[in-house]
């Protein structure tokens, strides 16, 4: 589906602290759903969506606080060092991909494809109709990548890491829930439509390597709201939220299957415009219900 965009919008966006903003005009294209390895590392979630726009038209502020990590040769995946949100990469034959959950605005376009579902989760099953290709759609003159191979071999608990590989944790204990969140919070943090976790009691997830090269961004209005980030490639880290005992893990960045599946859409009263839930998940308009 396709919504025409106004002549002369302009679509802003910007990361969680607000550090990097950035706008672009249209006509915007290309937006997909991209099921990769890397993205889901870098996304902490099921999949990213990206959408672009001309390159000529791309204006970011605040480029001092955005890291770049080079995830593929050549193929840098920027972030705000400050909060850790994606940021936008650079341009490619005159066109800049927007990572679509940091936009303030509705950015008119909708997506059109699920890419690289061959990578895709396990815990993850695609509910749409949209068309699906297990790498790049046809016509796209760019090799894929293999898929990025789990730091760490195989253990007795689900493992996870960063896109780096710097920070590595395991998840000991059987989780208590996992769910989607749609509110802006989530989608700005993560740059996807929703945000994708699994909770589980605070010394049933370890970290195994690099503790000390996560950082914690704690949204200053917001009494729970902090996201943890590898410093080195910006990628969701589980957050250890000793107030209220729990562990909050990004399933995208698992290495394993969890066992666990999420089980309804919390906050779906900020849902992406763009984004449409094509599950039969439980859904809950603000936060879910008092357990």
């Amino acid at each position: 589906m396709h919504v025409e965009l106004r002549d002369g919008v302009m679509v802003k966006s910007r990361c969680l602290c607000g550090a990097v903003r950035w706008t672009a005009d249209g006509p915007l294209q290309f937006m997909s759903h991209c099921h990769c390895s890397r993205c889901r590392k870098a996304h902490g979630t099921p999949f990213a969506t990206y959408v672009a726009a001309p390159s000529d038209t791309f204006r970011l502020t605040g480029a001092e606080h955005v890291r770049r990590y080079e995830s593929s040769p050549g193929f840098f995946r920027p972030f705000c060092t400050a909060c850790g949100s994606v940021t936008p990469g650079d341009a490619w034959e005159g066109l800049v991909f927007l990572p679509a959950g940091c936009m303030e605005d509705d950015p008119g376009e909708r997506p059109g494809a699920h890419i690289f579902v061959a990578s895709k989760a396990p815990w993850y099953e695609i509910p749409d109709s949209l068309p699906q290709f297990e790498a790049y759609p046809p016509g796209t003159d760019v090799p894929a990548q293999p898929d990025r191979t789990p730091p760490d071999a195989p253990g007795k608990h689900p493992r996870g890491s960063c896109l780096c590989g710097s920070v590595a944790y395991v998840v000991e204990v059987t989780p208590f829930m996992a769910r989607y969140c749609h509110c802006s919070r989530c989608r700005q943090a993560r740059g996807a439509a929703h945000a994708s976790n699994l909770v589980a009691h605070i010394d049933g997830v370890r970290f195994t390597r690099g503790a000390d090269r996560v950082v914690t961004y704690k949204l200053p209005e917001a009494r729970y709201f902090s996201q943890a980030f590898c410093r080195d490639c910006g990628s969701p880290m589980p957050r250890l939220d000793r107030e209220r005992n729990i562990a909050i893990v990004a399933m995208g960045t698992l290495d394993d299957d969890p066992g666990i599946r999420p089980s309804e859409h919390i906050w779906t009263e900020s849902r992406a415009p763009w984004f449409e839930i094509a599950d039969r998940l439980t859904q809950h308009p603000g936060p879910p219900p008092p357990s």
